[in-house]
Order: structure tokens, then sequence, then C-alpha cells
């Protein structure tokens, strides 16, 4: 399982003209589901997110959590972050769950998210989704489990 987090000071999706989800401050997840991931992965992938330290503390430094700061987190399911980009010039989703596995997971991660945190929002799975997002910093990091 793959997470792309980017720090952000807005971020919003919408799906055919219409507002899906939206949060202020806070982490966008772009969520990859890769073939063989299971639902420990969930657990693991989420705690660290909500832990990972990336907002700034009174001196400036990353030393400062979502959880701490309270800030939104926004979820959105990306299978093309579980591609295989290292041959050709055409990505490769061999390694990418099959969607109906990847949707089992990615429901899961935001229900584990949503009795874990006060502020979730989401993106539809499976959907031709635009995001739209403030990167603060810009800081952005590729998390597995």
């Amino acid at each position: 399982m793959l997470a792309l987090i980017q720090r952000v000071s807005e971020a919003a999706v919408v799906v055919e003209g219409r507002n899906v989800g939206e949060i202020g401050r806070g982490l966008v997840v772009l969520l990859g589901v890769q073939k063989g991931d299971v639902a420990a992965s969930v657990d693991k992938l989420l705690s660290k997110i909500l832990a990972y330290r990336v907002f700034p503390d009174d001196n400036g430094h990353m030393n400062v959590s979502l959880s701490d700061v309270g800030g939104g987190l926004l979820l959105v399911s990306q299978f093309t972050l579980a591609a295989d980009t290292k041959k050709g010039l055409r990505p490769s989703f061999s390694s990418a769950a099959p969607p109906q596995e990847a949707q089992i997971l990615y429901d899961a991660f935001v229900d584990l998210a949503r009795s874990r945190h006060p502020k979730v929002e989401t993106g539809i799975f499976g959907a031709d989704m635009k995001v739209r997002l403030i990167n603060d910093g810009p800081v952005t990091f590729l998390l597995e489990a």
C-alpha cells in the first residue's frame, strides 16, 4: 500500500462538477493499493500518516503531526501510484490490485481514518476526479506499508 502525502493549506476534490470533499490545513493522501496488500497494511499506513511529523513547530522544524495540529485529511484513491515505470515509455499497472480488491482496502482505510481522526474527507473511488490543492512548502512524501 502506497500513500503520497502532501501538506496543504487547502484542498478539494470535484467529481462531475460537484465538490465531494474539501479540507483546509492538513494532508492530501493519494492512496494506491498494490497486489498482495492486506488489511494489516491499512492500520500500519494510517498510523504512520497520522503521526508523521510534517508540520512546523514553533522553530519552523517539521516536528508536528497531523494529529497534533488537528488538520484535515483528504483521502483520494489513485491506482496510478502502483504503476511500474522502470521500463519503456508507458506505465504498467500489473502491480496494482484489481479494482474490487483495491476498493475493499480503500474503504477500510477510510472507515479506520474516520474512527481515528475527526476531520476526514474523500474523493470517490474509481471516479474521474479533479483534485485542487495548495501544497504548503511544498512538502510531499511517499510512504509505504
